[in-house]
This record gives C-alpha cells, sequence and structure tokens, in this order.
C-alpha cells in the first residue's frame, strides 16, 4: 500500500496511520488498573470512537 495515496478530498494515508497511533497510545497512557473517574471513561469512548473512525477510513483506502 502506497503511503502517498489520498483518500479522496481527505487525508493521506501516512497521517490516518499517524492519527491512528496517537490515538492508540494515548489509551495505553491512560490506562489504569483501578477505575476511571467519569471524565475519563468518558474521554476514553471519545478516544476508542475516533480510533474506530480512522480504521474505518483507512480500511476505505486500503
Amino acid at each position: 500500500m502506497a503511503t502517498h495515496c489520498h483518500n479522496g478530498p481527505g487525508l493521506p494515508v501516512a497521517s490516518l496511520h499517524e492519527i491512528h497511533d496517537c490515538l492508540t497510545l494515548a489509551l495505553d497512557a491512560s490506562e489504569r488498573p483501578k477505575g476511571y473517574t467519569t471524565a475519563e471513561r468518558e474521554a476514553r469512548s471519545y478516544m476508542r470512537t475516533a480510533l474506530r473512525r480512522v480504521g474505518k477510513l483507512m480500511e476505505g483506502v486500503a
């Protein structure tokens, strides 16, 4: 897969991979074994949603 291809008028595939990696790292870095506050759960939910959407965008490019 070429990383310079574009997803229509959207972002280049390389940018989508970078966003995916950053979201994954943010989720990993914020993981705690003892639970989360309500705000932390909400923020992690938004990150997981964004991660799924970026993944779907990357699937459409491949």
